[in-house]
């Protein structure tokens, strides 16, 4: 006969009881991605940033930091990155539609957003939560310029119906013409909508 499990219901309240202190003691993300602009350093690890974020860090906003100066937060404003920027000719940007402020952090420069990305002009069906939103390379888009910087007209795609044989392959169709007495006039290609 199986031995009956014995409740432990006290046991059961302590554990509960730690983790949820566990929980309300873990650092916000204020707390965890709060900068010292002097040293460069994050208070809670006390972790350098790299060399190359410092010039950055001082002189880029974070998401938040733009968006806290606006009303509603800024939902259904566009911003964008500055690596986005340089990186990719077409447009890429975010159109915010939601956001949630940690209001407990210092400048209220920190939360979470959602919003439709658009990346290399191609614009995603559904809300997704914006990724990278410390990072110090963010750029909101004047209400006067989003008309003219959302504007993009896709270059047709060039597609490619012959490809050459490789080198081992060319050589064998070749000998096999030869040996069939075909006249070698072109170069054997490979038909790609065949394929």
């Amino acid at each position: 006969m199986a031995r009956k499990k014995l409740q432990r219901p006290i046991a059961a309240m302590a554990k509960k009881i730690r983790e949820y202190r566990a929980l309300k003691n873990r650092p916000r993300e204020s707390q965890r991605f709060a900068l010292d602009y002097e040293t460069m350093r994050r208070p809670l690890t006390q972790k350098r940033l790299p060399v190359r974020a410092w010039e950055d860090a001082r002189s880029e906003n974070r998401l938040f930091a733009l968006l806290c100066r606006l009303p509603h937060f800024g939902v259904g404003r566009t911003v964008t990155r500055k690596s986005w920027l340089w990186a990719h000719d077409e447009p890429c940007y975010w159109v915010i539609t939601k956001v949630k402020a940690d209001y407990t952090a210092e400048n209220m420069d920190h939360g979470r957003a959602w919003g439709y990305l658009t990346f290399r002009g191609k614009t995603e069906e559904e809300v997704r939560e914006i990724d990278k939103v410390m990072y110090h390379d963010w750029r909101m888009v004047p209400k006067h310029e989003e008309e003219a910087f959302k504007k993009f007209t896709p270059v047709p795609e060039e597609t490619i119906r012959y490809l050459p044989y490789p080198p081992l392959l060319r050589a064998m169709i070749l000998a096999q013409w030869q040996k069939e007495g075909k006249p070698i006039t072109e170069e054997p290609m490979i038909d790609l909508e065949k394929v």
